[in-house]
């Protein structure tokens, strides 16, 4: 099940930056983030370019695509991710769920359920110290 989950993690979080740079349009803006052109820019008043960016790059997908590795590999070297990771996903994919209803949040849901009961099942076995 953590593999699983590692998988529905990393999928979701290249999906969500690559299409956000895609279909969506923010790599068109590139030349506005590389130019400093963002630099004091006010975040209360985002231009598109800025809006962009943190809809992509800036985004929690690339930081979640590396968390979904790091539990791949925590799992080919049968060691178990700590709880508190997937206890902490699971906060913020309701927060999001509660901000954002028609997004995909039930997909990361899922992998986090799927994650603790992995830890579970791996406490369980006696494979982590409780």
């Amino acid at each position: 099940m953590i593999k699983v989950a590692g998988w529905i993690m990393a999928l979701y979080a290249a999906a969500h930056t690559l299409l956000a740079l895609t279909v969506e349009g923010a790599a068109w803006h590139a030349d506005d983030w590389f130019s400093g052109a963002l630099w004091g820019e006010d975040l209360a008043n985002m231009s598109d370019a800025s809006s962009a960016l943190w809809l992509s790059l800036s985004s929690f997908g690339p930081p979640l695509f590396i968390l979904g590795l790091v539990v791949l590999w925590m799992d080919r070297r049968s060691i178990t991710p700590p709880a508190f990771v997937a206890w902490t996903l699971v906060a913020l994919t309701l927060v999001d769920a509660v901000i954002n209803l028609l997004t995909p949040w039930p997909i990361l849901l899922i992998a986090n359920v799927l994650l603790l009961v992995g830890i579970g099942q791996a406490r369980a076995d006696g494979e982590v110290p409780v």
